[in-house]
């Protein structure tokens, strides 16, 4: 799944939980995202900087889902993942046995397979500590970290009914 698909398939509540975070910790990273989105859409950023806060974060969202924004809507979640759900990131490489830098941040080479039974109770025990749709977006953006994602990460995502993005 691209990110594109990924924004298209997501609570467009998760995406305004997104903003709102970046809009209270890291007011540069929302600027930056606005003129981007606005420049790929050859638009000057103050026509999104004078809508609304509801109206921004609609038209973001809205971007978001153009394939034409993918790297920048990808660049946009693993920013998000990586400062707000460090937490989230270090106990899913704990679980995984992925070496990490304490703050999920992967040191060295992602594996060539996952363990599939260390997979499904890593994904059992955060299910129920983190947000399942806040996880499941991780989990997703984990897996576009290799051409086609891993089989059995793919597998977990399609079967497991804990795992919806919507």
């Amino acid at each position: 799944m691209k990110a594109h698909e990924l924004y298209s398939a997501i609570d467009p509540a998760i995406v305004t939980q997104i903003l709102d975070w970046f809009r209270a910790n890291d007011k540069n990273v929302y600027r930056s995202a606005v003129a981007t989105l606005a420049a790929n859409r050859k638009l000057r950023p103050v026509f999104v900087e004078k809508k609304s806060m509801a109206e921004q974060y609609a038209w973001i969202n809205k971007t978001l889902k153009l394939k034409a924004c993918d790297t920048i809507g990808e660049h946009l979640l693993q920013a998000y993942l990586m400062s707000g759900q460090q937490s989230l990131l270090a106990m899913f490489c704990d679980g995984m046995g992925i070496p990490h830098d304490g703050k999920g941040s992967v040191v060295g080479d992602l594996p060539k397979k996952l363990d599939a039974t260390r997979l499904a109770s890593t994904i059992d025990r955060l299910v129920d500590i983190f947000d399942p749709k806040i996880f499941t977006v991780y989990l997703h953006c984990f897996n576009m970290q290799v051409p086609g994602g891993w089989p059995e990460l793919n597998e977990k995502l399609e079967s497991d009914e804990r795992l919806t993005l919507a």
